[in-house]
């Protein structure tokens, strides 16, 4: 027993303090002191009875055999400089396996000649399974953990092994050998990890179970690097939830990096909030949680879209002192832009900035997504200059987010410049990029640009994906083109791409567009009998096409099938029944949707309010109008440029024109514009209230934004200045009238 717990001394002090084993002398105290009650645990547990590793007794050699060790043995010893291959000539053809061995034993004690020895035995023979131990057990003795690994390797990289033999014997001969060659148990800690290292995770499992024989435990690390290779599957984390629960059985202490192997493995598999209660049970184990414990939760939480647990358990992080490294800063930044707070996003690469921590190109290219998703193409600009400023080289995914957020923005003709700047960069384009471009080609209404874009796609040796091909049909649908749109789905299944929810969307919208309802819902109704059931975008579709032909019945009896299949409505569904019922003059019956909205927590945008201010500024009940605009603000929704444009032509025309040019300057300060028919509006508001002064200042300004005003007005204005007589500006109105009123309207005519 006394050996016994010499000889585990090192490995012990090895579990409890985790540091490497090989080579340390670690005392008799230091073991006592720590690790007193986990030997006496195992001891009463069943270790007592650990079988004793076996005494080594290789084969006695005969007198010529001793003589012929004596003499090698001698002559390597005495050598200087000289190659062994050139002052062991001489004995070459009498070397055999056995000889290895024993002159192993006459020099074990000088380890460089060890290893020479055994090179060069190796070149002449394969070295028994016995020998090559040996030098494994001399080199973990010598503190050499790398070359104890290389002998193992080797030996597994021999062609035609058979495995499950190969390793029963390498084991016995290990065990074999550990006795006389070394006593030091970091050997199976360094084959278990080889093991575990080449793929060989049930015969590392073996080893485990069969070294609790011997009294031996293996270390953390060596149990951790097994954790970390297991299979990332459901399977694989069955199997590490069990390692985890029965190794502590058998005495292995778990430490942080453990718990943070598991808690991979479980966010990997979407069991986040199992690895959040490990995360909190990891102080109760005695494990305190580092930055990696955390930042895995909080990535786990970020794919589950679970914003205020991410912020949350960021904060948690802080306040225990731990300061959040790149990996937590992402997963904030990408949680963020998500969910459409893309400046709160960049407020955190601010603080990412001035902790010392660096961005590198994923998470600035999460940025400029989330801007270009959000339509501010000017900031995502600017955080390019910043990523370029920072030497970090914008790829094509970052391209390809800004060519998305200027189509999405109608800004196609910068996204065609963008697209032909990576071309002419030598940056290679991928299918996402071309049919991002593709899809701002259509929606824009340029089918011929979007086909030759699409042609290109093909030469490239890019295939169209059904993403590409629900594009381009969508881009026809809108035309009204239907047919054409069918033609193309037909060509996309005959190339073996499935149609998909989205594409049979595209088709029921181009029934819609063109007033073909009937079709629309038939086609609905196949669309259900094939396998792709009607989501909240089709049910919407149809919605709104009933509403704009003032079928609120219809409408209505859809939304409550969409409610029967427990698809939840969206705000665009809402405003496409608001819309409906304004279109139909049903008033009473949009305040009652959005009362009853709000009382149901559906927070109403912009689009909502809009359609019911519309509606009251038509009917010239400016009071109602004013009144839902304050409504709008109490619930902290921001008017947008349709809210403004609404006001400013409802309050012009009811000649409210102190509020119409107060309600003008506050867009234009917002960075919005006002239409033509808003200007128009304006400025015969002020005209009939005999502002003319006004009325000119907002005439030249609509001029200086390239708006065309109506004739009226153009007729007006050329009066009034020829009243003045500045001939200059008369005749350069008259022009200007007959160029853009007199041919807009003949072109009106032709068409």
């Amino acid at each position: 027993m006394k050996r016994f717990i010499g000889s585990f001394c090192g490995h012990f002090s090895q579990v409890f303090f985790n540091q490497p084993c090989l080579g340390s002398t670690q005392s008799h105290f230091s073991f006592l002191l720590f690790g007193r009650n986990f030997l006496v645990r195992n001891l009463s547990s069943g270790l007592s009875a650990s079988r004793p590793f076996p005494d080594y007794s290789p084969k006695k050699p005969t007198i010529r055999d001793s003589e012929l060790v004596h003499q090698i043995s001698n002559t390597i010893k005495q050598r200087r400089s000289e190659p062994l291959r050139h002052i062991l000539k001489p004995y070459e053809s009498k070397f055999r396996g056995d000889h290895l061995i024993w002159v192993l034993m006459n020099i074990k004690n000088d380890y460089k000649l060890v290893l020479d020895f055994f090179d060069w035995a190796c070149l002449r023979r394969e070295p028994s399974l016995e020998s090559r131990c040996i030098v494994v057990q001399i080199a973990v003795a010598a503190n050499d953990p790398e070359m104890a690994q290389k002998l193992i390797r080797d030996f597994w990289r021999k062609p035609n092994l058979e495995v499950s033999l190969s390793f029963a014997c390498f084991v016995e001969r290990l065990i074999y050998t550990f006795k006389e060659w070394g006593s030091n148990p970091c050997v199976f800690d360094i084959f278990f990890q080889v093991l575990v290292d080449i793929g060989m995770l049930d015969e590392a499992r073996k080893l485990f179970d069969k070294m609790l024989n011997y009294g031996v435990v293996l270390s953390v690390d060596s149990c951790n690097l097994y954790l970390s290779r297991l299979p990332k599957n459901l399977h694989g984390l069955e199997t590490a939830l069990q390692v985890f629960r029965e190794f502590p059985e058998v005495g292995v202490c778990w430490n942080t990096i453990s718990h943070n192997i598991v808690i991979h493995s479980l966010c990997q598999l979407g069991k986040v909030k199992e690895a959040h209660n490990l995360l909190l049970q990891m102080e109760l184990r005695g494990c305190m949680p580092d930055v990696v414990s955390y930042s895995t939760v909080i990535n786990g939480y970020c794919h589950a879209g679970e914003l205020e647990t991410v912020l949350k358990l960021t904060e948690d992080m802080q306040c225990k002192g731990l300061k959040p490294n790149s990996y937590t800063f992402n997963s904030n930044i990408l949680i963020l832009c998500k969910n459409g707070k893309v400046p709160d996003a960049e407020i955190v690469l601010r603080e990412m900035l001035r902790q010392g921590v660096l961005p590198d190109n994923v998470v600035y290219t999460t940025l400029v997504d989330g801007y270009c998703k959000v339509g501010n193409i000017s900031s995502a600009y600017n955080l390019l200059d910043e990523m370029q400023n920072h030497k970090i080289i914008p790829d094509f995914v970052t391209c390809t987010a800004i060519i998305c957020g200027l189509c999405q923005t109608w800004k196609i003709s910068e996204a065609d410049k963008l697209f032909h700047e990576m071309l002419s960069r030598g940056m290679q384009h991928d299918r996402i990029t071309y049919t991002a471009l593709i899809d701002g080609y259509c929606k824009a209404g340029k089918m011929k640009e979007a086909f030759s874009l699409h042609n290109q796609m093909v030469q490239m040796g890019l295939t169209p994906n059904v993403v590409t091909y629900s594009a381009l049909a969508d881009g026809l649908c809108k035309l009204g083109e239907v047919d054409a749109a069918n033609e193309l789905l037909h060509e996309m299944c005959a190339k073996g791409l499935e149609l998909n929810v989205c594409t049979y969307n595209s088709l029921i919208n181009g029934f819609c567009i063109v007033g073909n309802i009937e079709q629309a819902v038939k086609l609905m109704e196949d669309m259900d009998v094939a396998g792709f059931h009607p989501d909240t975008i089709t049910y919407t579709t149809l919605m709104d096409a009933y509403c704009k032909s003032g079928e609120m019945v219809k409408a209505h009896k859809l939304l409550s099938e969409m409610l029967n299949r427990g698809l939840q409505p969206t705000i665009v569904t809402f405003n496409v029944l608001m819309n409906g019922f304004c279109l139909s003059g049903m008033l009473d019956d949009g305040e009652k949707l959005l009362k009853w909205m709000l009382e149901k927590g559906i927070m109403p945008n912009a689009t909502t309010y809009n359609s019911l201010m519309k509606q009251y500024c038509i009917r010239n009940d400016m009071r109602a109008t004013t009144e839902i605009y304050k409504r709008m603000h109490a619930q902290g929704v921001m008017p947008d440029s349709n809210t403004y444009n609404i006001l400013v032509k409802g309050h012009s025309k009811a000649r409210n024109m102190k509020e119409a040019w107060f309600l003008h300057r506050e867009m234009v300060e917002k960075g919005f514009k006002l239409s033509v028919t808003s200007y128009n509006a304006l400025i015969k508001g002020f005209l009939k209230r005999k502002k003319y002064l006004e009325a000119r200042k907002v005439f030249e300004e609509m001029r200086r934004e390239g708006l065309v005003a109506d004739r009226e007005l153009y007729i007006t204005f050329v009066d009034v200045i020829y009243s003045e007589g500045n001939i200059d500006i008369t005749l350069e109105l008259c022009d200007e009238a007959i160029e853009k009123c007199l041919v807009d309207d003949s072109n009106k005519e032709n068409t």
